[in-house]
């Protein structure tokens, strides 16, 4: 499911998104000048490798900097492909506009990293000696989905359904579905298929960090918007 459009109306500049899109740009740039081996090299540098951490001895041989907690925030701005970039960006863009708006633009950047630090946590508790690399912002993204899902039930999304189906959804299903995917595909990927190359506990446990921290980061007289974004639902038309 590919989400096109929302129905919440943006009223508000999102100086935050637009930066972190920005920034994600100009490093995916950056990276797609590289050779395979440079490519490699920056990945296991400023990404997330979890066996860095539980296996300090294996990482000093592998020769990695002792000190490497930095990649909690770096991983976030590593992307594994054009694909990868372009999805990430696009549902940052469709459901961080108005998440943004109720949280201000500085508490948005703060809620935004410390989902994207839940996310590899629950990514770790599944693959504590994973000697691979976790890059992507999609972790924290789920977050603001999470966020999204509390703040925007009402709300419809257009989605295109491959190959031709394009339909609205209401924003509750449209999320809860994405999160019972990413469940299922973590679990299926753990028990079944014995690995996969997408790290779906983090996109799982960035959901459930975006809804248990936005009742700290939400601005209240913000969220009157909300509300009032909610009663034009009916007013927009695919």
């Amino acid at each position: 499911m590919i989400p096109l459009k929302d129905s919440i109306p943006n009223v508000y500049r999102p100086y935050t998104v637009i930066g972190l899109i920005g920034v994600n740009a100009l490093i995916f740039l950056y990276t797609i000048s590289l050779s395979p081996e440079q490519l490699n090299r920056v990945f296991h540098l400023y990404g997330l490798v979890p066996a860095r951490f539980t296996q300090p001895e294996w990482a000093a041989w592998m020769g990695y900097p002792e000190v490497g907690f930095y990649t909690l925030i770096t991983y976030m701005f590593l992307h594994g492909g054009f694909w990868h970039f372009i999805i990430n960006s696009w549902m940052l863009w469709i459901f961080a506009v108005n998440i943004e708006y109720v949280m201000g633009s500085l508490r948005f950047l703060l809620f935004y990293i410390v989902c994207g630090v839940a996310a590899l946590g629950a990514h770790m508790i599944f693959n504590l000696s994973s000697p691979v690399p976790v890059v992507g912002a999609s972790g924290a993204i789920a977050g603001v989905m999470g966020a999204y899902f509390l703040l925007y039930p009402h709300s419809w999304v257009v989605t295109f359904i491959p190959p031709i189906f394009v339909i609205q959804i209401p924003a509750v299903i449209f999320l809860g579905l994405w999160f019972i995917i990413q469940v299922v595909s973590a679990i299926w990927a753990d028990i079944i298929a014995s690995g996969s190359g997408v790290a779906w506990w983090a996109h799982a446990g960035g959901f459930l960090a975006g809804i248990l921290l936005l009742s700290l980061f939400k601005d209240n007289k913000r969220c009157y918007y909300c509300f009032q974004a909610q009663r034009k639902k009916d007013e927009f038309y695919l």
